[in-house]
């Protein structure tokens, strides 16, 4: 497969319990749980991703949890308890697209803000969207966060919430953009957007620019 362009490939070495329980809630496959690794990937064209998935499950013992086929990206997500097993799936899919983890597109953090002492209608407001993750409470402040490719909001959620006492209300790692809304006190939802920031620059320390 040398046509494949490798969009996103992040691992996470052990899901956060937030983030492995809204996962879980949205997925179509196999549920993650607290402290899983986890492997998300995303691919160019859409259409490939059925391939890898394949590549990928009968490699090794992992687990798909989430697969969107779209027709310009394709996006899976792998997880097992076992940190070993979820690497050798990413090296398997690798192996079949002739790339490197370097070879990943990097990161661009699209938009970054904390909203403080957010008032009751847009918190009513977000709450009644299609959200998966806790309610935002009025007069909390909310961090929202937004990357391309979209798949990188993963690890940005997951270290967020490794760094930070936050409130998980929502994460979109498909389509055009990956978002983020995290709810919390300023101070920690500040500590979260540092750690998010520090997440995505690890990323483009080995990627494509």
């Amino acid at each position: 497969m040398n046509n494949v362009t490798l969009r996103v490939y992040s691992f996470i070495d052990s899901l956060q319990p937030q983030l492995a329980s809204y996962l879980a809630t949205s997925s179509q496959g196999f549920l993650p749980i607290p402290g899983d690794a986890c492997l998300w990937i995303e691919v160019a064209p859409g259409m490939a991703v059925h391939r890898l998935s394949d590549i990928a499950l009968k490699a090794t013992n992992v687990r798909l949890g989430q697969q969107v086929v779209e027709r310009a990206f394709g996006s899976m997500e792998v997880h097992f308890r076992n940190q070993s097993e979820v690497t050798s799936a990413g090296e398997a899919v690798l192996r079949e697209i002739h790339a490197d983890v370097e070879n990943r597109m990097a990161c661009r953090v699209a938009w970054k803000e904390i909203i403080r002492a957010i008032t009751p209608d847009h918190a009513t407001l977000i709450n009644r969207q299609l959200r998966h993750g806790s309610m935002l409470l009025p007069g909390k402040s909310m961090f929202i966060f937004e990357t391309e490719p979209a798949g990188y909001i993963v690890y940005a959620a997951n270290e967020a919430e490794k760094a930070a006492h936050v409130t998980l209300v929502d994460v979109k790692a498909y389509g055009a953009f990956g978002r983020l809304i995290m709810m919390g006190s300023e101070a920690e939802t500040a500590q979260a957007m540092q750690a998010a920031e520090r997440a995505i620059a690890s990323i483009n320390a080995r990627a494509t620019a």
